[in-house]
C-alpha cells in the first residue's frame, strides 16, 4: 500500500488535488510502482519513455501494443473517462458511509448516469477481498433477506411474489464476524442445511467457537465446532453467546441499499456486500479516509469488469456459442 502522506486528506484536498492530471500521474505512478519505476504492463520492462501529449509510455521491449497508459491493467482500463474524474470516484465510494448513488455521482462528475454506474461497479471490483483464511476464535453467523417490503410492491406483484413468508422472492445473505475482527458476506442460494453448513465450513476453521440462532439448519454445527445458540425466540443475548454485531452489519448494509440504491438486483448484491464489508472491515478513525482510499487504490490491479460482464451478456454469449 502506498504512503497515505502522500495522499490528500479530505475530500475538498481530494478534489482539488486529482483535478490537476499531472497530481493524478504522479499518484498513480506511485500506487502502481512503489520504486517509481514505470515498468511495461506487458512485459515488465523498466526501458520506458513517456509520451507527454497523448499522455502514455512507449516500451521499447519487441512486442504488440507497444504503447500504456496508467489505466492498463487496472480497473480503469479502456475507460475514457479521465483520471481526473476516476480518483474524486475511488474517494467517494471508500469513505461514504452510505455509499453514493449512480444519479448523485453523475451530477457530481458530469457525466451520464449509465456511465457513473459502471464506473462504481468497477471501484466495488477493487474492493472485494482475495482468498479468505478460515476464521478462528469466535465467530457469529447469522443470516438476512434483502429484498423489497411487501407493503410498497403494486398489488399484483405482491401477489406474485409475497406467498406464505415475508422471505420469498427475496435474496439470502449469510454473514460471518469474528469477535473483534472482520465481517465477511455472501449470497446464498436458500437457508437450507446443507447450504449453510457448507458455508460455515468454507469459512470457519474447525473447532472455532461459533454462535447462532436456533435456526435448524445450524443443528449439525456441533460435530465440527464449539457450538452455542441463542434462541430470539426468548432472549438476544445470553453471556457471550449472541448474534448482535451482525445485527449491526445487517442494518447498515439494508440502511444503504434503501437510502441511496433504492432498488439493488440480486444479480448484482454481491458487488454491494463487496462494497459493504470494506467500508466495515476498515471503519477505524486510525485508517481515515486517506487510509482507505489508499486501501482500494492498492487493490486496482490486475482486476477488470467489462459492461457486458455487468450486464451479464457476456455470460448468455457464452451459453449461446456453447449451445451452437
Amino acid at each position: 500500500m502506498m504512503n497515505t502522506n502522500d495522499t490528500p486528506k479530505t475530500l475538498l484536498d481530494a478534489v482539488k488535488f486529482f483535478s490537476d492530471y499531472e497530481n493524478c500521474r504522479r499518484f498513480m505512478v506511485k500506487a502502481r510502482w512503489a520504486d517509481g519505476v514505470v515498468r511495461c504492463p506487458a512485459c515488465n520492462s523498466g526501458h520506458v519513455a513517456y509520451l507527454s501529449n497523448p499522455r502514455v509510455w512507449k516500451c521499447y521491449g519487441k512486442h504488440e501494443h507497444a504503447k500504456f497508459s496508467l489505466k492498463v491493467g487496472t480497473i480503469f482500463e479502456d475507460s475514457p473517462i479521465p483520471l481526473e474524474k476516476w480518483l474524486p470516484t475511488v474517494w467517494f465510494l471508500a469513505n461514504c458511509k452510505n455509499g453514493i448513488s449512480s444519479y448523485e455521482l453523475s451530477r457530481a462528475l458530469g457525466v451520464t448516469q449509465k456511465t457513473a454506474w459502471f464506473m462504481l461497479h468497477r471501484v466495488r471490483l477493487a474492493m472485494r477481498s482475495g482468498a479468505f483464511g478460515k476464521m478462528l476464535g469466535e465467530v457469529k453467523v447469522d443470516e438476512t433477506f434483502i429484498g423489497g417490503k411487501a407493503r410498497n410492491m403494486h398489488e399484483d406483484k405482491r401477489e406474485e411474489q409475497i406467498k406464505g413468508r415475508g422471505a420469498v422472492g427475496k435474496a439470502a445473505v449469510l454473514g460471518f464476524l469474528r469477535r473483534g475482527g472482520e465481517v465477511r458476506a455472501q449470497v446464498v442460494p436458500n437457508r437450507r442445511k446443507h447450504t449453510l453448513e457448507t458455508m460455515v465450513r468454507n469459512h470457519v476453521a474447525p473447532n472455532a467457537v461459533v454462535y447462532t440462532d436456533a435456526l435448524p439448519s445450524y443443528g449439525d454445527l456441533d460435530n465440527e465446532y464449539i457450538h452455542q445458540v441463542v434462541d430470539h425466540a426468548v432472549e438476544y443475548v445470553k453471556g457471550r453467546v449472541h448474534t448482535n454485531g451482525l445485527e449491526n452489519f445487517w442494518s447498515l448494509l439494508k440502511r444503504g441499499i434503501k437510502g441511496t440504491y433504492v432498488s439493488v438486483e440480486p444479480f448484482h448484491l454481491a458487488r454491494y456486500l463487496d462494497e459493504e464489508t470494506f467500508r466495515y472491515n476498515n471503519r477505524d478513525a486510525e485508517i481515515g479516509d486517506a487510509g482507505r482510499f489508499a486501501l482500494v487504490l492498492a487493490d486496482i490491479i490486475g482486476k477488470r469488469l467489462t459492461y457486458n460482464e455487468l450486464t451479464g451478456k457476456a455470460a448468455l454469449e457464452k451459453q449461446r456459442r456453447m449451445l451452437n
